[in-house]
């Protein structure tokens, strides 16, 4: 009984100890690492995306589920948070992911715009893989 008192008691001073150390530790909210290459993370998430997407080409057959829309948000703030560390010559192409992944992010946008944002995502986001390669 004493052993549990003392855990319990103990248990809200070491996750405190915990997560000060986290915050200290100078790693962004993404999970990321300031070192990380900025291509690797972009590429990484855009490639977690596009397991969900549909073939290229058939973007008026896709569904725009919640799981996708999350994954699309998540490309959205890593390409906000390491698209500027990209080489120059993407910032077109970061550019267009941002704004398409804005409003992708979004359930409210009506189905026509998604599929014409989806077309003009996929374009850009294959620049950039193409790019970071």
């Amino acid at each position: 009984m004493k052993r549990s008192a003392v855990v319990s008691l103990m248990l809200p001073v070491l996750l405190v100890g915990c997560q000060d150390a986290a915050s200290s530790a100078g790693k962004y909210s993404t999970g990321g690492d300031p070192t990380d290459s900025p291509c690797a993370r972009v590429v990484s998430a855009v490639g977690y995306a596009g397991l969900m997407l549909g073939p290229k080409g058939q973007e008026d057959r896709q569904h725009f589920e919640d799981a996708l829309t999350g994954r699309l948000a998540e490309v959205h703030g890593i390409t906000r948070e390491f698209g500027g560390r990209l080489p120059g010559s993407l910032s077109g192409a970061v550019e267009t992911v941002e704004t398409t992944t804005a409003e992708l992010s979004k359930n409210d946008v009506p189905r026509e715009r998604r599929v014409a944002l989806l077309k003009r995502y996929r374009a850009a986001a294959d620049q950039i893989v193409a790019g970071c390669a």
